[in-house]
């Protein structure tokens, strides 16, 4: 059962969304949908409202599951950097077709876009938008294969909204266009069943 301290209340909501230090103590609140914890007094963007959850510790937030903060440090708590990767990878992996840059995913990660830049690489061996960049034409590669859509829709099913700009990266990752590649590897696959 909820008490009246681990409900948001108007003053907590006040604090949060006005990063103030003055509770850094008293409450914490996490973000459902990024499974993320933070002080009220976090540089982070502000969350959705019904999204958000308080307690009275920091360890109260880890046992529900969810992670410290990059950038607050809650309780001088740290996510260790290959934790915090793996979870900016399934991340990617769920919204690739949406508008992702490295600022967007510094932001919804709590972190900097120097930090995650120099973290994702050393981790993954390539940039986050590289990363990016291969999820979505590999799942391109796909929809050429098992669909009908046409090269237009493939390439904002992606989240690459210029197929001009579409085209040359597959071709740059595939070595033939689009079109070519779903002559050629469709004759390899034998025929084609659409989804």
């Amino acid at each position: 059962m909820k008490t009246e301290r681990n409900i948001l209340t108007d003053e907590k909501w006040n604090a949060i969304i006005h990063n103030d230090a003055s509770y850094d103590g008293t409450f914490y609140y996490a973000v459902k949908t990024t499974g993320i914890f933070c002080r009220p007094s976090c540089k982070s963007r502000v969350p959705n409202k019904k999204n958000v959850l308080v307690f009275d510790t920091a360890d109260a937030a880890l046992e529900r599951n969810f992670r410290p903060c990059k950038r607050c440090r809650p309780n001088g708590l740290r996510l260790p950097d290959e934790e915090w990767i793996a979870q900016i990878t399934e991340y990617i992996d769920s919204h690739y077709h949406e508008s992702l840059t490295l600022s967007v995913l510094a932001d919804m990660c709590h972190g900097s876009p120097y930090h995650l830049q120099r973290t994702f690489k050393k981790i993954r061996g390539l940039s986050p938008i590289e990363y990016i960049q291969i999820k979505r034409l590999t799942k391109a590669e796909h929809l050429l294969l098992y669909t009908d859509k046409t090269v237009m829709e493939i390439a904002l099913t992606v989240g690459i909204p210029n197929t001009a700009h579409f085209a040359t990266l597959f071709k740059k990752r595939t070595g033939s266009s689009p079109t070519a590649y779903r002559k050629t590897a469709g004759k390899g696959r034998g025929e084609i069943h659409y989804e």
